[in-house]
């Protein structure tokens, strides 16, 4: 009963969400067309959200220390968060800040621009307002400058650099304060804008020597199987860059022969797959707790802030947060942008294995810090940029068709990668992406407006 109570109410704030105030948003959008006769389904109802699976609950209870019934909650309320906070970001144009979550068992949306005339729209969207200096450009520009200066100076003892949306600026993790105020001044900064933070922490690559399960390299190193992806009829599955190169064999976790990596990219990213001899059936599953399986739906990308799990061949299923998106990290072997932060332990052999929220795959296990004893930090690959560098198709419980090849085009296509902010035209409409997703045949924009809106 509760649990729909939380529905429903989400629900009825996404249907206002047609009638943005006028007050420092675009005409164009607060005259967006009324949705469709009906009751608008709800973000939650679109991408699965408010049917967790049994083992994603235990894990999030064991994990952030949550009632079963404050996990479900809290996952209806992130999905449904992502949707707003898309519709935010379309109105608010080159305004906005970034959008995050914040609080355990009652998330709250903060959703921030540059310009204090758009507070009372976004308030009316049920969201907290930031008024910020700097845009969401801004932090990205900043970023791109020391991945600039990366390429030309030695990071070893700054492994870290990250756009921080919440405090509004780009942050600098290193070893000393006079590393990061070196590195800093490479890229051109101004010092007084950057937040540094000193640690003797340094992320290792995680593939010492998939869902969840263990696959072998070469018969000498081991990782795990990230998702299950196709390209054209070619089945296989993606996983981490640095767990082997192109061409590198595999077996499974049974030592049985099993494919042969097609692509890798590392460093600069973290990414690849492997195709699968036909002895190998891939699911939509990801391995949980005990004998349990989530089946993902989608790729639908979290916000910062929102739970996230992960499964891995060495330590299992543990879940975290999102901390941040866009993070560079510069391994002792290279440098990789792009990643996601999160507080989920991880440990030597879980590298490539997935991570998940709600039903929506996020990525694969890149590196970290600390284990799970003690706790520590993770590093994803997110996997849309996965799926649009190598062309691949995600396998979810609802088939998605084949991606695209070949030059973008304007039209709606699914499984094509689309990132927020883009636009499309769709049985002869233009629409705009709320959030960041591959798309499906059953996700078209005039069916899912927990990811599109007519722009």
């Amino acid at each position: 009963m509760v649990h729909r109570h939380a529905v429903t109410g989400r629900r009825a704030a996404l249907t206002a969400l047609g009638a943005l105030i006028a007050t420092g948003i675009p005409s164009a959008v607060a005259a967006e067309p009324a949705p469709p006769a009906g009751p608008l389904p709800s973000a939650a109802q679109t991408l699965g959200a408010n049917r967790p699976s049994p083992a994603m609950l235990r894990a999030l209870e064991r994990d952030l220390g949550l009632t079963p019934a404050q996990a479900s909650r809290r996952l209806v309320s992130e999905a449904e968060a992502g949707t707003r906070a898309g519709l935010l970001r379309n109105a608010l144009g080159k305004r906005f800040a970034g959008a995050w979550l914040r609080g355990t068992t009652s998330q709250e949306l903060v959703v921030a621009t540059t310009d204090a005339a758009d507070v009372p729209a976004i308030k009316a969207q049920g969201a907290k307002a930031a008024v910020v200096k700097k845009t969401l450009r801004d932090l990205m520009a900043a970023k791109k400058k020391l991945n600039r200066a990366a390429a030309r100076v030695n990071t070893r003892d700054t492994p870290l650099w990250y756009v921080d949306v919440p405090a509004n600026r780009v942050a600098v993790e290193a070893r000393t304060k006079a590393a990061a105020a070196a590195f800093i001044k490479a890229a051109s900064l101004d010092g007084k804008s950057v937040g540094v933070r000193v640690t003797a922490n340094r992320p290792r690559l995680l593939a010492d020597i998939t869902g969840g399960d263990a696959y072998y390299i070469n018969d000498a190193a081991r990782c795990s199987i990230g998702f299950s992806v196709t390209k054209g009829e070619q089945q296989g599955f993606a996983s981490a860059g640095h767990c082997g190169k192109q061409g590198a064999r595999t077996t499974g976790f049974d030592k049985a022969e099993q494919g042969t990596f097609q692509a890798s990219t590392f460093p600069g990213k973290d990414m690849s797959w492997v195709a699968v001899n036909d002895q190998w059936n891939t699911t939509a599953n990801v391995k949980a707790g005990g004998d349990q399986k989530v089946q993902i739906t989608g790729s639908v990308q979290a916000l910062v802030g929102a739970a996230v799990c992960r499964s891995g061949s060495t330590t299992g299923w543990h879940c975290g947060t999102i901390e941040q998106h866009d993070t560079s990290v510069s391994y002792a072997e290279g440098r990789v942008d792009g990643l996601t932060r999160t507080t989920v332990c991880a440990e030597p052999g879980d590298s490539g294995g997935p991570y998940v929220a709600g039903v929506q795959a996020q990525g694969v296990t890149s590196g970290g810090t600390g284990d799970c004893k003690s706790g520590g930090t993770t590093f994803y690959q997110p996997i849309n940029a996965l799926l649009s560098d190598f062309g691949l198709t995600l396998k979810t419980a609802a088939a998605a068709s084949a991606a695209p090849q070949g030059k973008p085009t304007q039209a709606w296509a699914a499984g094509r990668v689309y990132e927020a902010g883009a636009t499309v035209t769709h049985a002869g409409v233009r629409y705009r992406c709320l959030q960041t997703h591959q798309a499906q045949n059953a996700w078209a924009p005039t069916r899912t407006p927990a990811l599109w809106r007519r722009a």
